[in-house]
Formats: structure tokens, sequence, C-alpha cells
């Protein structure tokens, strides 16, 4: 390999490009990665969200901050963006999934799928600092636990396992993960500002763990490069060429080799890119499987808020998300905060309405609501003290249902579409979700004493659902018909190419999925030869011999 200029090039520092980073430079490849998105210092977060440039994800016009977001036909994706990917802006949250994951039909013949990624889930919940429950009780929590009660699920109630250091409020200590081998951390001030980005150091992001290690270790990260084409390079590898993000005029494009390549952009990033090199002919046997199961964690975004809160309630006060229950065996649902300040997501959050109700009728049963009281919907829709006035309810579920993503021309460009896939169709509403809105809107007023609302998002009332678990695509399979990678997480016909994001995943895993996209992730590297061994893994060929 020492003819290429990199052993292994990681397109992404996500929850599988971080872990790739790590394990392969431990294992003697020579690993770039390239981040589309900025590297941070704590201090370098927005403070809230209405700092725009340093929150949003716009390059273009000059926001590099960390929150991406997405639109599709069917569906509205909020993702992150920086140096350490999601884990920058994301609510810390880190369950395992249920049965159902590990036995879906795509790849259940593959293999014990819970058993085999036992191990690479306890790996990673070492390595992500996980804590079990949350440690901290408050009004939120204790308005989830009667809602949950109110709706005969109790029983389901759980604090959220969370990636946090609990030290001493505000106090700055010696790394204590990894024997000193990581950076100083700082104990949690439960600020809410978890998914702004934590200025305090408390977070586990990746930047504080795998990345950390990886550099260590010789890795290089190069910031602000998005990846434009991969294709294989005469002679063996593949070339790898980069444009400055978000940049008009100057791109400054650059190629680089390598002898593998592993996509980690995240679920839209990796899938938008193998798209393009499919239909440009850069990698024209890439599987026609490519962008089927494409999968939103059947995912709805709704909640509740009051005309006014008393400041003694603090509602935005502790983690992003701190608790769950199921309101049925497939339908989860967690507290989602913002801190105090953050009210910028607001602005997707409406009145309530009927799902399963034509747009008219929707549109129709909004507008009403709000002419019947026109105060009480000023206050309700009112940026003031957003964060601060409510509870937003993040439901997921483990519904086999899919998109079928592809490229479509649209003002002379080739961008990516979505049509209904495989499965149940993805749904525009969960009626769980709005079940549970509702006994939390009312848990909300009784706690507060004021008038509370459940409340939907503007993107729900037009029939297009919010996810910030967009998942698959380019998911794991037994042969290309089925799917985009094999069960090593090698491209089926470019074995030297590796998907190991949540593109890969293979089904709802109905909770949040950033630990098992690290645990198939840390799988998957782990089957790798070091640099100079010999590869035990089977090849494609003897696979599908065996499928």
């Amino acid at each position: 390999m020492t003819a290429f200029d990199h052993d292994v090039v990681v397109i992404g520092s996500g929850f599988g490009g971080s872990v790739a980073a790590l394990r392969l430079s431990a294992k003697g490849y020579r690993v770039h990665v390239y981040e589309a998105g900025r590297r941070f210092a704590d201090t370098d977060f927005a403070k809230t969200s209405w700092n725009v440039r340093r929150y949003l994800w716009a390059p273009a016009i000059g926001c590099f901050g960390v929150q991406r977001i997405h639109r599709l036909p069917h569906v509205m994706i909020l993702a992150g963006a920086g140096v350490g990917g999601g884990s920058l802006n994301y609510a810390n949250t880190l369950y395992e999934p249920g049965p159902a994951f590990f036995a879906d039909p795509q790849w259940a013949a593959l293999g014990d799928w819970h058993d085999e990624l036992a191990p690479h889930y306890a790996t990673a919940k070492r390595m992500l600092g996980v804590v079990e429950q949350y440690p901290h009780s408050g009004p939120v929590e204790r308005i989830m636990e009667g809602a949950a009660n109110d709706l005969g699920v109790g029983d389901t109630f759980r604090r959220a396992p969370v990636g946090v250091f609990f030290g001493a409020p505000g106090e700055t200590v010696p790394d204590p993960f990894f024997g000193g081998d990581g950076p100083d951390r700082t104990g949690c001030t439960l600020c809410g500002n978890c998914m702004v980005g934590c200025r305090v150091g408390a977070k586990n992001t990746l930047a504080k763990n795998y990345l950390a290690l990886a550099e260590r270790l010789g890795a290089t990260i190069e910031p602000l490069r998005t990846v434009v084409e991969v294709r294989p390079r005469a002679g063996g590898g593949y070339e790898v060429t980069t444009v400055r993000s978000g940049a008009w005029l100057a791109r400054d494009r650059r190629t680089v080799s390598a002898g593998q390549v592993v996509f980690a952009a995240g679920t839209w990033g990796t899938q938008q890119l193998l798209h393009r090199m499919k239909d440009s002919g850069a990698l024209p046997a890439l599987p026609d499987a490519l962008g089927r199961l494409t999968r939103t964690n059947s995912e709805a975004l709704d909640g509740a808020v009051a005309v006014a809160v008393p400041e003694e309630l603090e509602l935005a006060r502790g983690v992003a998300i701190t608790t769950s229950f199921h309101v049925d065996e497939r339908t989860h649902v967690e507290n989602v905060r913002y801190g105090p300040g953050s009210n910028l997501m607001g602005m997707l959050a409406t009145g309530l309405v009927p799902g399963d109700r034509s747009l008219l009728a929707r549109l129709g049963s909004l507008v009403g609501g709000m002419l019947r009281h026109p105060v009480t919907a000023l206050r309700l829709g009112s940026l003031r003290r957003w964060s601060e006035r409510g509870i937003i309810a993040l439901v997921m579920q483990t519904a086999d249902n899919s998109l079928t993503l592809s490229l479509r021309r649209r003002f002379g460009r080739r961008v990516l579409t979505s049509a209904q896939g495989e499965g149940e169709p993805n749904p525009s509403h969960l009626p769980g979700a709005h079940l549970a809105a509702q006994a939390i809107a009312a848990r909300v007023a009784s706690a507060s004493g004021v008038h509370a609302e459940a409340r939907g998002s503007w993107p729900e009332v037009f029939g297009i659902p919010l996810t910030a678990h967009f998942l698959g695509g380019a998911v794991v399979s037994g042969s290309p018909d089925q799917g985009v990678v094999d069960r090593y997480h090698r491209v089926w016909g470019y074995p030297g190419l590796h998907v190991v994001d949540g593109a890969a995943v293979p089904a709802n895993p109905g909770v949040n999925p950033s630990l098992t996209i690290t645990a198939m992730a840390e799988r998957a590297v782990s089957l790798w030869p070091r640099r100079s061994g010999a590869d035990e893994r089977p090849t494609q060929e003897e696979l599908l011999a065996r499928h």
C-alpha cells in the first residue's frame, strides 16, 4: 500500500467514521479522514440556536454550524456536521434496540446478530462513556412518568442511558475515561443545550474519545473538505477527489489515492455520493439495490407547550433526553429539550392536526383552531422562551416501513428524491405520537397551572414527517440483489469500498441509532486484517456461493 497517498481514506467523522479511524490506525493503517464540516473547540459552539452561523449548516451562505437540515418528498431530515459528525448535535442517548431489529428478514439469515454484536455494543458503551440511567430528576422526568401512567404503560417508563460526564458540575478534571490518554473533561451543568453543541465539555462527543485517540495513533483529519468523487485507480486502489466545503468559486479541487475507502458520511452524505458515482459512471457496478430500504426510524417529532411556565418549573434544565416509555410494543417515546434561549427550532412547531385527513382538512383544522382562540394560539406559537415552556416528544417505531431513494434532475442538477419503498408505507403521522403528546400536554398543564396543548410540526401538517435518524439505503445483505454491502460491510463488486455508517443499518431500530451504528462499525473493522496480515474474511465470491 506504500504506492498510495493513504492506506485508507475515511469519508466522514461520525459514529462509523470515527470507529474506522481509531481501529484501523491501531491496526497499522495510514488513515486520512475527510470531514465536510469544521472542527470545533468547546467554546466555538453557538451559545444558543439563534447564532445561526455557528448552529446551522449552510456553507454556501457562510453558515458552518452543527445542524444540517435536508428535505425529501416524504421526509425532512435533521443531521449533524463537523469533526465528530452527529455526535456534536445529537441528544447523547444510547439505547440498544430490541429483538425485532436483530431478527429483521433483511439480515436475519446472515447470522445471530444479537449475539454477534453483543461484545461490540459493550465496547461502544465503554468508549462513549454510557451512564446506564440518567442520574437526575426534575419536573420533566416526573411529567413523563405521569404521562406514561396516564396512558396505562407506566411499567415501560425508564431513565435514558446517556453519554455524558456527570462529574462535579463545571469542574474540569484530567481524562476520566481512558487512563489519561483522552482530553480533560468538565462535569455537566445541566444547561440543556446538548443539541446546539456542548460548550461545557461534558458531552461525550466523538472528538472526546474515538477521534482524539485516533489522532494520537497518527490518523489525520482534514475538515472543511467535501468528497465529490471516488473512482477505481488504474493499477488498484481508488482516487478520492475533494473540494472546499461550500465554495462557489475557487473550489480547490484535489485528488489523492488510497488502497481502500470507507464511506461514513452519514446516510444522506453516503447515499448521495454513491448515487452520483453510479450515475456518473465512476462506480458503474454499484448494486441496483442502492437506495432501497432507506429508513426514517418510523419517526415523528411532536410535543407539548404551555402559554407560560413558572421559572421554578425548569423544563429546560437537564441533558437533551432523559426518559422514555412505550405507548405500545413498537412505539417508543422520549422527552427532548433545548436549553434556555435556544428557541430557533420552535419555528418548525405548530398545532397538532389529525393526520388521517386530507391536506385541506388538516389546514382547515389548524386555521379553525387559531380563529376560535387567536390569543391562545399566538401565545402557544410564540418563540419567546419556547424551550422553557414545553417538552418535545421524539417518537420512534420498529415498524417495517421504508423509502426508496434515487436521483432526479432539478434545475440542471441531479438531486436525491424519494418514493414509498418496501414494507408498510412510510407514515406521515403516528397516532401513538399524538396520544403521547396529548398525555404530556395534560401533565404540563397540571404541573404549570396554565393552559398547555399538544403540538405537531409544520412539515407534518403537509404530510412530511420529521426524523433525526435517517438510516439505510446501502444496507447489509446476502447478495447484491438484496443490498449494497456484504456482512463485512464491503460494497458488492467493490470489496475495497466499505460502508460503516447509518446507511448500512438494515431495519428500523425503534430507538436512537447511534449506539447501534457504533457497534456495527466496531464489528466490521474488528474483522479487517492488520496492515501486513492475511485477510481471513471470505471473499464475496465465497459468500455468494454459500448464499
